[in-house]
């Protein structure tokens, strides 16, 4: 069967993992080796360093390639290393429009390092005439999207900002971290890169620190690889391994996270001592209507008020049992984190609080558990205040 007849249960399984051709082996080995042997010099079998290429990342890369219905993929040891890349393969002092409500990490290395190199410039992607104006005050080479938003899940039009990005020949960025190729596909909605930190829900398991970016635009694919063979953030092979043992169950594990979260979120949602819930499954949310028009599923990612201040905030963190209080997302467990404090710390009190990350601000990371134990971990902490 054609990858491209595939569904996509069947893709994280069998799209890279075929049998070892060499043994037969159902999982393939782990290919620990920086070197290859060459038969003559410069006559090889398409592996020379494994900084450059390595059979298992190849492996890799086909499979998330094809959930994302792309050409190319390349993976990085971080996600970090992804937008440190993308970066890299602009012209020096090119514009990037960027989101106001991103990852602490990419607003602290667009504001700290790439401001020295490139104009960087922040909107709120969500509203679209903001977008329009800024494209023609400040014509950027870039713009980079982060939908749903981190940690505020605001969303924003794919389609209708890559068009905009498109008619003024700018390149388009979609961090697709939160939804997962399962719920989101940016590609088939215009952009020209999407990206993820596979530490997230691709690996699934808070095991591994790892990035990639998506693809259909082969030049674009080959400048950042030979920036990735140059630079050198690239993926171990046993850490590339552990993403595809991961992805097998990628499907079947968004399904849990989304059915958990909306039970979670309406739980918040009635409840007395929370002021407010953003879940874009939510009739309640802001975007609702979008999230139901360019996703499949609404994720696994709550955000919440409590009614009070930063020390109620603080004691209730402290109170979970079932979920635990730590950075990141996207794992089998349930995370929960304080943005301000956490996450998104780097970015200036002012800024938070001006796009709405405040002291009473709390993000879930809703993970695959009974739902019931669950809910009975936050009502628990809940009575504390």
């Amino acid at each position: 069967m054609k990858k491209s007849e595939m569904k996509f249960a069947t893709k994280v399984i069998h799209v890279g993992g075929h049998p070892d051709p060499e043994t037969g082996a159902v999982m393939p080995p782990i290919y620990q080796t920086t070197t290859y042997a060459q038969e003559s010099p410069g006559k090889h079998k398409g592996y020379e360093y494994t900084r450059s290429h390595n059979p298992t990342r190849t492996r890799l890369e086909e499979c998330l390639a094809s959930l994302e219905g792309a050409k190319y993929a390349l993976v990085a040891a971080s996600g970090m290393g992804i937008t440190t890349l993308i970066m890299h393969s602009l012209p020096p002092g090119s514009t990037i429009l960027c989101g106001d409500d991103v990852y602490g990490g990419t607003y602290r290395i667009l504001t700290t390092v790439f401001h020295k190199i490139h104009n960087i410039i922040f909107v709120d992607t969500t509203n679209i005439k903001n977008v329009e104006r800024a494209m023609k005050e400040h014509k950027p080479q870039l713009v980079w999207i982060e939908t749903p938003t981190n940690p505020l899940l605001k969303i924003t039009d794919i389609e209708k900002v890559t068009q905009l990005a498109r008619s003024h020949k700018a390149l388009s960025v979609v961090d697709n971290t939160f939804m997962s190729p399962y719920f989101q596909n940016p590609l088939s909605l215009g952009a020209d890169i999407v990206v993820h930190s596979m530490t997230k829900y691709l690996n699934g398991h808070s095991d591994v620190i790892g990035g990639c970016l998506m693809t259909n635009r082969k030049s674009l694919y080959e400048k950042c690889w030979k920036l990735q063979n140059t630079l050198g953030p690239s993926q171990s092979p046993f850490d590339s391994w552990l993403v595809i043992r991961g992805l097998k169950t990628l499907a079947i594990r968004m399904q849990a996270h989304e059915k958990n979260a909306l039970k979670v979120a309406k739980f918040l949602e009635a409840h007395p001592k929370v002021e407010k819930v953003v879940y874009p499954g939510l009739k309640t949310h802001l975007h609702h209507k979008l999230a139901k028009k360019q996703m499949k599923g609404y994720g696994g990612m709550i955000t919440f008020y409590l009614k009070g201040d930063i020390k109620k905030s603080k004691r209730f963190l402290e109170r979970v049992k079932v979920f635990t209080l730590a950075e990141s997302l996207g794992g089998v467990e349930s995370l929960i984190e304080h943005p301000a404090i956490m996450t998104h710390a780097s970015i200036p009190k002012k800024l938070r609080e001006d796009i709405g990350i405040s002291d009473n601000l709390v993000r879930l990371s809703v993970g695959i558990e009974d739902s019931e134990d669950l809910i009975r971990d936050l009502e628990n902490a809940l009575k504390s205040l």
